[in-house]
């Protein structure tokens, strides 16, 4: 022991740490939040479904597939409503058509795939000639066809409108139409004239004109004639009169 009285400790040697009050290391939390990005999520695309207007027709020497494209254009006119154009299957041999002189089809619009077609369809505008006063063979045998949906009612509470061509005035213009109705009746179908929502056209007594209160129409005469301006556009008038009328249903 030294003059002081005790053992100084050595200013060279560094202060003894307790260890064991050491603080620990900082680590973020697990559960922290993920840093925020500024990224939009892409938009979802958005599918807009048309009704849809089948307009089904017969047409040997063309003038009710005349009617039926521009009633097409009315049709596509009113927004949301779109018109798909079918032919009924023809019944009659080349041979027979070649003799009666009727052209050939456009195969721009094609026979109906069957008569399940229908089935797709919100809506319908049926066109065929005269034959006698009431719709020709060939239409009838299309309707003939559709006994399944008439056991399942499948086309039933859907409107369905007619459009016809007449070789002359007093050929059938009304009857045609009107004995058509029995083949929605039976369907439940529900039938659309178009009155005289074509307003003073339908009053013009200057110039030969087809159709009616029952729909449009055409006078075809020996074949020869072509439908005048008046008449595609009560046919165009029916194809929006139709549209707009299937648009007010599906809203209910």
């Amino acid at each position: 022991m030294g003059k002081g009285g005790g053992c100084v400790p050595s200013k060279k040697r560094p202060p003894a740490v307790d260890s064991g009050n050491a603080p620990a290391s900082v680590s973020s939390p697990s559960n922290a939040p993920e840093p925020q990005t500024n990224q939009v999520p892409a938009p979802v695309p958005v599918t807009v479904t048309k009704l849809k207007i089948l307009i089904v027709f017969y047409s040997m020497y063309g003038h009710v597939e005349t009617l039926a494209r521009r009633m097409k254009k009315g049709v596509d006119g009113v927004d949301g409503v779109e018109a798909v154009l079918f032919r009924v299957p023809e019944t009659l041999s080349d041979d027979v058509l070649k003799q009666m002189r009727a052209p050939l089809k456009d195969d721009e619009i094609v026979e109906i795939p069957s008569v399940d077609e229908l089935e797709t369809a919100d809506a319908f505008l049926f066109g065929f000639p005269t034959r006698y006063g009431s719709m020709a063979g060939q239409m009838k045998a299309f309707f003939d066809s559709t006994g399944q949906l008439w056991r399942e009612q499948k086309l039933a509470g859907k409107p369905a409108g007619f459009f016809v061509s007449t070789g002359t005035q007093g050929g059938g213009q009304e009857t045609t139409a009107w004995t058509a109705i029995t083949q929605l009746a039976h369907h439940g179908m529900l039938f659309v004239p178009i009155g005289y929502t074509f307003g003073a056209n339908m009053f013009k007594m200057d110039s030969i004109r087809g159709g009616t209160p029952y729909g449009a129409g055409v006078y075809a005469g020996d074949g020869t004639r072509d439908p005048s301006e008046t008449e595609l556009a009560l046919a165009e008038h029916q194809g929006k009169y139709m549209a707009d009328v299937v648009k007010k249903l599906a809203q209910l």
